[in-house]
């Protein structure tokens, strides 16, 4: 009986096969990176949608617009669970106590789908309490708030209400602008401007990582910011004591999602000037969006 030799590749041929799958993996990936990166907006998108209906429902069971933050330190968020579809969480809400007491300690820890970017990969600031990647406009979500529709004379169409950003990264470490910001009293609310935080900043004075730690919380860049600055602004954020300051929304992309009062959701490209952003962000100031919106 005759042996036959099968015909087998030559290691050299198995490199050239090796390489080709390697160059075709190489071109394959970014195209995936691409779709994941675009469900991942589509889905912040959705969430920010689900957020400025919830606070039309409010507004048409209420007559107004949640208050940005309450005496107890509540968000909107806090508010408004009931109207994108967590009644259960608010239930066990126990407002008359603060969001710190031992009473919404578990409630305080959840972490809700609807309040998440998922193109952010830190899903947790501080141990116990649930995040989240969205601001509200405190313009018009304030220290016990009671807008309403009819007060937004600049058109609803025209303000922001929610902007979406990254969380912070929990260190005290100035690394990126985008994870940590600085923490001054509240106090120096009246000196803080524009570029207070480069100083320390540049000096790693001050500095904290927990913006957006806590749905629950409604102080300023935990529930709330005031867009002083730009999108991604290379200038920190600061905070006075949770009062206020000057805010960015942050993003790794080139655009910033945002949800207008009247329930659109616009993705707002970084270069937008200062001049359309500020005017976007007013309420009732009689100035006017430019064409770069």
């Amino acid at each position: 009986m005759t042996k036959r030799n099968r015909p087998a590749f030559t290691l050299f041929q198995l490199l050239i096969i090796l390489a080709i799958l390697a160059i075709l993996l190489g071109l394959l990936l970014p195209a995936v990176q691409k779709v994941r990166a675009a469900a991942a907006r589509a889905q912040s998108q959705n969430n920010i949608k689900q957020l400025v209906l919830g606070l039309h429902n409010y507004h048409d069971t209420y007559g107004m617009f949640p208050p940005g933050v309450d005496d107890k330190h509540f968000s909107a968020v806090s508010r408004l669970l009931p109207f994108i579809e967590q009644q259960n969480a608010f239930n066990l809400i126990d407002f008359k106590k603060s969001i710190d007491d031992p009473a919404n300690e578990r409630v305080r820890g959840f972490n809700f789908k609807v309040l998440a970017n998922p193109q952010d990969p830190i899903h947790q600031v501080k141990p116990g309490w649930g995040a989240t990647n969205f601001l509200f406009n405190d313009l018009v979500f304030y220290h016990n708030s009671k807008e309403k529709i009819a007060s937004i004379t600049d058109g609803t169409s025209n303000t922001i209400a929610i902007g979406e950003t990254l969380k912070g990264d929990g260190k005290n470490q100035a690394v990126d602008v985008h994870r940590q910001h600085v923490l001054l009293k509240k106090e120096d609310l009246k000196n803080t401007g524009p570029d207070t935080g480069v100083k320390y900043f540049k000096e790693n004075k001050n500095i904290v990582g927990d913006r957006c730690a806590s749905w629950m919380d409604g102080r300023f860049l935990q529930g709330t910011f005031n867009g002083k600055l730009r999108p991604n602004d290379e200038r920190p954020d600061v905070s006075c004591g949770g009062v206020s300051g000057v805010s960015a929304l942050r993003s790794y992309e080139r655009i910033v999602q945002v949800g207008m009062c009247d329930g659109s959701v616009r993705a707002v490209d970084m270069k937008v000037s200062h001049k359309t952003w500020k005017a976007a962000m007013t309420p009732n100031a009689g100035d006017e969006i430019g064409n770069d919106w």
